[in-house]
């Protein structure tokens, strides 16, 4: 018998049944909350009441606490029951409802976060917004209480229907003018366009802490990338110089967990120090990918070492026994921001004795703490500093700072761990599922391999339904929820990469079978771009469209991305071609006008004009002469490439749909690479010295 059966919760609503756990949290609240649905938006127009929409995410902190303080008082919920119909929305689940109602916020208010508050006619169409709202009014800064505000807007919705119609209409319109904010260019797409967006982009970075200018500082991995591409193409050492110390300041900041991996969501502060603690799952696929891209291009074991320990988290918090990704951790535990993560020097010298001394200084561990009285670690200064200054070897000290991370994470292991939201995303999974295939390539991990087959796997087989991807899955429960834009191109961006990490075939099928799907489900003929929302989404205010690239990228881009990848596997010019160029003519001026709102679209563009390698193997997989002319292709920083290998597991059937593996045949029974360009090929080569001319290696600048 469980400790509810002995004494149930007073309040229990409708979200006790919802596959979101941040629906879920909210199960026990006296308000009488709604899931969206048809059954909540019918009780609004029969009753004809104003609907209170809340939405955020179990992660984020803020959320936490205007439950608390608003959700779980019988007084303020009296007040919305008996005014509003509550919807409760999850915006990870719910990225259209999101999105949407994000900009009517910002339109409103002028910013936007989360919890976020929105008040809409039956018709959805919103009204009045805010995010976080106090319990009482406030003056510093001036902050009206909720109940005043839930009393205001009913009285407004009985005395003043005329104003509320025309804030409805006046915010519609909005809406509706902001899908049209973007025009397709008659300019040529061209490299100058990128040279405009990275002059750009060049002057917001801060050239002493890494990252964008100010605070707080968010990771911005598409942003890097893109700096990456930039130092290939044009030799700009600024590109490399901001890349390298970003990627060092995050990773000896506290924004990274410095015992057990993985990057929290962001600094608060300008120097990567006091992180907002939640760890999502897409920033830890977003930054190991980073990483593996620095290490790349410059050797530099350390941004492995990084990736590495990145991936390992995820392996060890956040991968499902069925295969499948956890969203996030929360920022909280016992309550208590960042609790969990957080050492008083006292307990450091407990658990540490003789070795503390040293500990302690490397990690910058002071009586007063960085956070709440307690210390986050972080690495202010190189080792070598720290060891000169304790009179001892590099090695010595790294010894003990290896033995003192094995203590200090064996005892954090014995706190109580922050939540952890265990819905998975389909668009979320495809970003980890190609992480883990790029790092098994890339470091030679089968390991890692397994565990993108794993995903890969268990997204087909527990998240499409007669051809259809759906969002959402949680153990014990289908999985359900269309899927939007960003789950297909999110997938068929992972299957790509499982595909050149295996060569399996089967994989590049289930890509070209759901890119298929994604056209016709999203594309939109009219505007020569996609909707976020399928042809039989249900009906909403306005049918979403994303354009920029936040804190996960646009599934916009990502689509455009997959689509020319397809494109040069494939040889389908007719298609899927033209329908990325398109979605880069459409956006191309405004990501070169707001280069930091799109990173992973200047990445499509600059792999559009890289003239991209095809590069084909032939032999068989596992052959050593296969393996070394695979090393040299995956072994150095080259973005803008398709690869694929032909074996004798290549059927004739499958030779005939894929151009790229047409009469390519080994010469003298040796391993042999084809490097092609626009569909022209060089002379086919067998040693690792030719292949690396072909394919320019020597051109690239190392630091």
């Amino acid at each position: 018998m469980s400790k509810n059966d002995i004494n149930p919760p007073p309040f229990t609503n409708r979200l006790l049944h919802e596959t979101s756990p941040y629906l879920m949290q909210h199960a026990h609240n006296p308000v009488d909350w709604y899931p969206w649905g048809p059954e909540a938006l019918e009780r609004a127009h029969t009753e004809n009441k104003p609907i209170l929409l809340s939405i955020g995410y179990s992660a984020c902190h803020w959320c936490h606490v205007m439950a608390h303080e608003s959700f779980e008082d019988p007084a303020t919920a009296e007040l919305m029951n008996q005014n509003f119909v509550n919807i409760k929305v999850d915006r990870e689940e719910r990225p259209d409802l999101d999105g949407i109602y994000m900009e009517a916020v910002q339109a409103m208010t002028g910013r936007g976060g989360w919890p976020m508050t929105v008040f809409l006619t039956p018709d959805g169409a919103p009204f009045y917004a805010g995010t976080y709202f106090p319990p009482d009014d406030r003056y510093a800064p001036q902050m009206p209480g909720f109940p005043a505000i839930l009393l205001a807007l009913a009285e407004a919705w009985e005395q003043r229907p005329a104003d509320i119609a025309h804030n409805a209409t006046q915010i519609k319109q909005i809406l509706e003018n902001n899908l049209k904010l973007a025009n397709q260019s008659s300019d040529l797409l061209d490299e100058d366009l990128l040279k405009t967006a990275w002059a750009t982009l060049a002057d917001q970075f801060d050239f002493k802490r890494g990252g964008l200018n100010g605070a707080p500082k968010f990771p911005q991995p598409m942003l890097l990338d893109f700096a990456l591409r930039c130092y290939r193409r044009f030799h700009d050492p600024i590109a490399l110089q901001v890349v390298e110390l970003t990627l060092h300041k995050m990773a000896n900041g506290g924004m990274y967990d410095q015992l057990g991996g993985g990057f929290h969501r962001y600094s608060t502060d300008a120097v990567w120090l006091v992180p907002h603690f939640e760890k999502m799952l897409y920033d830890n696929a977003q930054l190991s990918q980073t990483y593996l891209n620095a290490f790349l291009l410059t050797g530099n074991a350390f941004y492995e070492q990084i990736a590495v320990e990145t991936l390992d988290y995820v392996v060890r918090e956040m991968l499902s026994p069925t295969g499948g990704f956890y969203s996030t951790q929360d920022a909280d535990s016992e309550g208590e921001e960042g609790k969990f993560f957080v050492w008083s020097r006292a307990e450091i010298e407990a658990a540490l004795g003789s070795d503390a001394p040293a500990f302690i200084k490397y990690y910058g561990v002071t009586d007063k703490g960085n956070f709440e009285h307690k210390n986050i670690l972080n690495v202010p200064r190189p080792l070598e500093t720290v060891a000169v200054e304790l009179n001892m070897t590099g090695a010595d000290l790294q010894e003990i700072l290896s033995r003192g991370r094995t203590i200090l994470y064996k005892l954090r292991e014995q706190r109580i761990k922050p939540g952890r939201d265990e819905k998975m995303l389909t668009a979320w999974n495809g970003m980890m599922l190609k992480s883990f295939a790029i790092a098994a390539r890339v470091l030679k991990r089968p390991d890692y391999l397994e565990i993108a087959l794993g995903n890969a796997n268990f997204i087909l087989q527990n998240l499409e339904r007669e051809g259809k991807l759906l969002r959402t899955f949680k153990e014990g429960q289908e999985a359900k929820l269309n899927g939007y834009l960003e789950d297909y191109s999110y997938l068929v961006d992972g299957l790509l990469a499982l595909y050149e990490a295996t060569f399996d075939l089967n994989w590049l099928q289930h890509a070209r079978r759901l890119t298929d799907t994604m056209l016709g489900r999203y594309w939109d003929d009219e505007n020569s771009c996609f909707y976020d929302t399928a042809t039989d989404h249900e009906t909403l205010v306005v049918r979403p469209r994303s354009y920029f690239d936040n804190a996960v990228p646009s599934g916009q881009s990502v689509a455009a991305d997959v689509l020319l990848r397809l494109a040069l596997l494939t040889g389908d010019t007719q298609d899927y071609q033209p329908k990325a160029a398109a979605v880069l003519r459409q956006f191309a001026a405004l990501a070169v006008e707001h280069p930091s709102g799109f990173g992973r679209l200047l990445g499509v563009l600059d792999f559009w004009l890289g003239a991209p390698k095809e590069v084909v193997i032939v032999g068989q997989s596992d052959a050593a002469d296969v393996q070394a002319l695979l090393e040299v292709v995956y072994g150095a920083y080259l973005p803008n490439k398709v690869v694929m290998l032909r074996d004798t597991s290549v059927s004739a059937e499958q030779e005939a749909q894929y151009p790229l593996l047409q009469d390519r045949t080994q010469i003298e029974g040796k391993a042999t690479a084809y490097v092609c360009e626009n569909y022209t090929c060089q002379r086919p080569v067998t040693t690792v010295e030719e292949l690396e001319q072909q394919l320019e290696l020597n051109t690239i600048p190392f630091k």
